[in-house]
């Protein structure tokens, strides 16, 4: 009788360890394409029965999944890269034919949220959206979890309990590191504002929650003002800062806890030479990267966008591989800090 092979000839004939194995037979998170296809393969070579998406992987006739995205901001380099990234996540895959249908709601309103979110319900087995917190939004995915069709949460949210889960930085933390900046940078009282979106945003609610907190804890002798709303524009966030400067001429710091901070740059470029005022703001940018280069942002708070995407692709394909499993939730990436010198 032939003897049974075992997961230790299965590791010798991939050339891998035996625990690398193990995650991918059990399909298990941080194992790299390459590694699954060097397990697909080398278990058609020794005969090493397969689960069956590792069987396609080895054959080449691989099953296809069909993903949606809902992204907005079409015309701003980090959503353009962060479509890229989910791109590049998906044709990583070795195990699975992905196919990625990207769409843009064209405003920030929840009923265009949703019309995209609707737009993609016949065709994707999964979908994933960085929509606003909105009643509407939390019920369609609840109704389309009823239906068997995953939903999850991007960068912010808005999904909670009604979603398959949230994938992006944790928000509170973001917030923390930029006030800990803050205080480090700011050595005597001082005045300190903070933009956000608006208050549909909830993750850049807990940016300033995190923001406040820290320097509670650590620089109580500075003064933050009352949050002011930009609605992520660059024009509305530019006005803004330039009316700050000039109503509070003793400003010392500025955090953008979500979009527009291009405004709030040009606003610095036109009014204040480098240096004299610490702003602090989110994702790696042109605009942001040139600001840093030249002094006028402090630090920059990015998201590990291929990170965030290889994660959030391969929730999806479990959601719709294995759905009903009981999964952990999706990890928080740790955030990525530029300052002026890493640029």
């Amino acid at each position: 009788m032939a003897r049974k092979l075992t997961i230790t000839a299965l590791a010798r004939a991939a050339g891998l360890g035996v625990a690398t194995v193990d995650r991918v037979l059990h399909d298990r998170p941080n194992v790299s394409p390459r590694a699954r296809m060097q397990v697909a393969e080398a278990a058609a070579r020794i005969g090493y029965p397969l689960p069956a998406a590792l069987r396609g992987a080895a054959t080449g006739d691989l099953a296809e999944v069909t993903l949606g995205f809902v992204l907005h901001k079409r015309g701003q380099p980090f959503y353009q890269r962060f479509a890229a990234e989910i791109g590049r996540a998906c044709a990583a895959r070795a195990d699975l034919r992905i196919r990625p249908q990207i769409r843009f709601s064209p405003s920030q309103a929840p009923d265009d949220f949703a019309k995209e979110i609707g737009a993609l319900a016949g065709d994707c087995q999964a979908i994933a959206a960085t929509a606003v917190n909105h009643a509407s939004l939390s019920r369609l995915a609840g109704d389309l979890a009823r239906r068997g069709l995953p939903v999850f949460s991007m960068l912010n949210d808005f999904a909670g309990s009604s979603g398959s889960g949230y994938l992006g930085l944790d928000n509170l933390r973001v917030g923390r590191l930029a006030g800990w900046m803050m205080a480090t940078r700011l050595q005597a009282p001082g005045k300190v504002a903070v933009f956000v979106g608006g208050t549909r945003w909830h993750g850049q609610a807990m940016r300033d929650t995190g923001f406040r907190a820290c320097l509670r804890d650590h620089a109580p002798r500075i003064t933050v003002l009352d949050t002011a709303v930009n609605l992520e524009t660059r024009a509305v966030t530019y006005e803004a800062t330039l009316d700050l400067l000039e109503r509070v001429p003793d400003l010392s710091g500025l955090y953008v806890a979500g979009g527009g901070m291009e405004g709030a740059i040009a606003a610095l470029r036109a009014a204040r030479p480098p240096d004299r005022l610490t702003l602090i703001v989110n994702e790696l940018t042109p605009d942001s990267r040139s600001a840093l280069a030249d002094r006028y942002v402090t630090m920059v708070i990015a998201t590990p966008l291929e990170q965030l995407c290889t994660d959030l692709v391969d929730q999806m394909v479990r959601s719709v591989l294995t759905p009903g499993a009981k999964r952990p939730p999706p990890r928080k990436p740790d955030p990525l800090l530029y300052l002026p010198e890493s640029v």
